[in-house]
């Protein structure tokens, strides 16, 4: 059964966006406060109101909370290209392809790595939501590369410290667009939800801190191949950081890339790809380090640029 509530916009959220004061009242995401204000379950002060409405100090919101959704289900399936890099007692390494999510969620129908580990028979941690059990960072499903999931429960622990204490070693590989000035650098700006864009993020004033480093590899004529560190983890980052300096990733078109270089690249996603990820290991206490090389789609990308420009 769905929960109808009646609330007051108290004084600290007038003036917020709709869905980010339902947000903040009721510990929804912004995402399922924009759903259940499309499906109408919200009115204020008796009427419907666009996500965007701004709320006034004692406004009554009426609010039709749906029902929580089943379970989501993780479905055992092997994922072809999905290649385990390393395996032990604690953890197992995987270098994930490109069209794979970390793990199930709403509208996602598509492969995963929880689902491929769990067909090939690993044991996860029990820690973590149902669905993502031992996920203690993600891919995109667009980037390829490097991930780590914790087999246990003291490995999640530990590994999601060293992620929040920003202690873990994550190198990506980014080929954009035009040639970033200076060729070396850091890009310490703000990121957030998008003001009008709820599926993408951007350079926001008052966003989550986010600092990511660049270095040339290599200068074609209309791209750049950069090597980046990531001090922060923010959903998008490298694409939003990228995209707010005017170089987006090739082929990335959600953040603002040429189609048509793209598609003189045969880039159906953004060049983008986990390359080093090093960490403390969780059972030896040791440094560990892990690699990995281009998938082909992003290799081949590389060298028709190289041969063309």
């Amino acid at each position: 059964m769905s929960d109808s509530r009646t609330v007051i916009v108290p004084d600290g959220l007038a003036g917020e966006r709709l869905d980010a004061a339902l947000s903040r009242l009721f510990g929804f995401s912004r995402t399922k406060a924009v759903e259940m204000i499309d499906a109408g379950l919200v009115q204020v002060d008796g009427a419907s109101a666009m996500k965007s409405a701004r709320v006034v100090a004692g406004s009554l919101l009426d609010v039709e909370i749906p029902p929580p959704p089943g379970e989501i289900q993780v479905v055992p399936e092997m994922v072809e290209g999905l290649r385990i890099v390393h395996d032990d007692d604690e953890i197992v390494v995987v270098d994930k392809p490109v069209g794979v999510a970390a793990h199930p969620s709403p509208g996602w129908t598509g492969p995963t790595v929880i689902g491929h580990l769990a067909g090939a028979g690993f044991a996860i941690s029990t820690s973590g939501a149902a669905e993502r059990k031992g996920i203690v960072h993600r891919l995109d499903v667009g980037t390829s590369g490097l991930m780590v999931v914790a087999k246990t429960e003291h490995s999640y622990t530990v590994l999601k410290k060293a992620f929040k204490d920003r202690t873990v070693k994550k190198i990506y590989h980014a080929l954009v667009q035009g040639h970033p000035d200076p060729f070396t650098g850091t890009i310490d700006a703000p990121i957030d939800r998008h003001p009008h864009h709820d599926y993408k993020f951007a350079v926001v004033a008052g966003g989550k801190p986010s600092v990511t480093h660049y270095e040339t590899l290599e200068a074609f004529r209309f791209a750049t191949l950069l090597e980046i560190t990531l001090e922060t983890g923010r959903t998008h980052q490298i694409r939003v950081h990228m995209a707010a300096v005017g170089h987006p990733c090739c082929g990335d078109a959600q953040y603002g890339a040429d189609p048509v270089l793209a598609e003189r690249l045969n880039l159906s996603r953004q060049w983008l790809h986990a390359m080093r990820l090093g960490f403390t290991h969780p059972g030896s206490g040791e440094y560990v380090e892990y690699s990995s090389t281009y998938p082909s789609d992003i290799e081949k990308a590389l060298e028709a640029l190289a041969d063309a420009y």
